[in-house]
């Protein structure tokens, strides 16, 4: 929670920056797609828009609708904003930026792919871990660093990465049981929180006006 209200704060300050900043300037619009993500069927999609000469505000969606991938559940939907600074001007070259996003899931976590029998506490039955997936809801606290090439007066391409915490509640499943394999008296949710890359690739960018 403390990493939350610190990261509003963080976005108050942005924002009363950028109002402080501000001048007679033509506001730029870009829309964007991941082209790293459309031939798998995943979509990654967002606006970009210019609050000053050197700032701007990226809203983003992800959705990885696949009740399986490779025999894995990739159930994954994603939002969330990104403040970003530019150290030339807005939409051109290096930039860094924070970001706050939140997702809704039902996957596989990656340490889950391999047949090892696992169990979750010792008076819980043993299960292969493929046979196992996670139902719950993330929130992600990070930085961006990126670069924007620009390509012509309406379009870019938008080379990206981001990571920080994730915050994770979720319940874990038997995927062909449909019962919990984490039963656990004195809780509703498991909890987990990691330091991991969560977004990135390379946005194909088209300027609205």
């Amino acid at each position: 929670m403390k990493k939350l209200i610190f990261a509003l704060a963080v976005s108050v300050a942005f924002f009363s920056h950028a109002q402080i900043q501000d001048s007679v300037i033509q506001k730029k619009l870009y829309v964007k797609a991941n082209a790293l993500f459309l031939p798998i069927g995943m979509l990654n999609a967002g606006l970009e828009y210019q609050l000053n000469e050197k700032m701007t505000l990226q809203g983003e969606v992800f959705i990885s609708p696949w009740k399986s991938f490779a025999g894995k559940y990739a159930q994954i939907y994603m939002a969330g904003l990104d403040g970003r600074y530019y150290f030339k001007e807005a939409f051109k070259h290096l930039y860094v930026g924070a970001n706050i996003s939140f997702a809704r899931f039902k996957l596989q976590k990656y340490n889950y792919w391999s047949d090892e029998p696992t169990q979750y506490t010792p008076q819980s039955p043993i299960y292969p871990a493929s046979d196992l997936y996670q139902d719950g809801f993330s929130y992600f606290l990070g930085a961006t660093i990126g670069y924007q090439f620009h390509l012509s007066n309406k379009w870019n391409l938008d080379l990206y990465l981001g990571g920080g915490t994730s915050q994770s509640y979720y319940k874990g499943f038997h995927k062909y049981l449909g019962i919990r394999y984490d039963t656990d008296p004195d809780r509703v949710y498991n909890q987990s929180g990691e330091w991991i890359p969560y977004r990135g690739g390379l946005m194909i960018s088209y300027r609205l006006k």
